[in-house]
């Protein structure tokens, strides 16, 4: 919810002014509400198809860009980092994990997410914010144990 309402917006608005200073009007087809909600749901190992983000797409568009433009590295679109973000990501996470009675106690690693906090650039796994690896996974966290609680979702097995 954090990425789509807030990071995607300010992409967006630094998009539209970055292609108007040039007068070009730039489409963003990735953002359409349908393709979100479909991607989401597809499993990891589709999405990161042969191990790349966005391996989907790439092969999806490989018979219809050159080769050199379907598997170039991707170059994130800049962001800037406030640590007072990471700070408020941190203490949220931290909440969750040392709450006992959240929905989330018995899925989250707490040593794992203590290590993060420690090391933010040492995050190996792959995920999907590339700049801010650290403070999006703590958020999606705190969101996630929220969603879980005020809507009483339960996992079964």
């Amino acid at each position: 919810m954090l990425n789509f309402n807030w990071f995607m917006q300010t992409l967006l608005d630094r998009k539209d002014r970055c292609s108007m200073y040039e007068s070009l009007e730039v489409r963003v087809p990735f953002c359409d509400y349908r393709i979100v909600e479909y991607a989401y749901n597809m499993p990891w190992e589709l999405k990161a198809l042969d191990g790349r983000e966005k391996g989907i797409v790439r092969a999806a568009f490989s018979d219809h860009l050159p080769e050199a433009i379907t598997w170039r590295k991707k170059s994130p679109y800049p962001k800037t980092h406030n640590p007072l973000y990471f700070e408020l990501a941190s203490r949220g996470a931290l909440k969750v994990i040392e709450n006992k009675t959240s929905p989330l106690s018995e899925y989250l690693n707490g040593a794992g997410i203590r290590e993060i906090i420690r090391n933010p650039e040492e995050i190996s796994s792959p995920w999907y914010g590339q700049l801010m690896r650290a403070p999006q996974i703590l958020a999606y966290i705190a969101q996630l144990d929220y969603w879980f609680t005020k809507y009483g979702v339960e996992v079964v097995c």
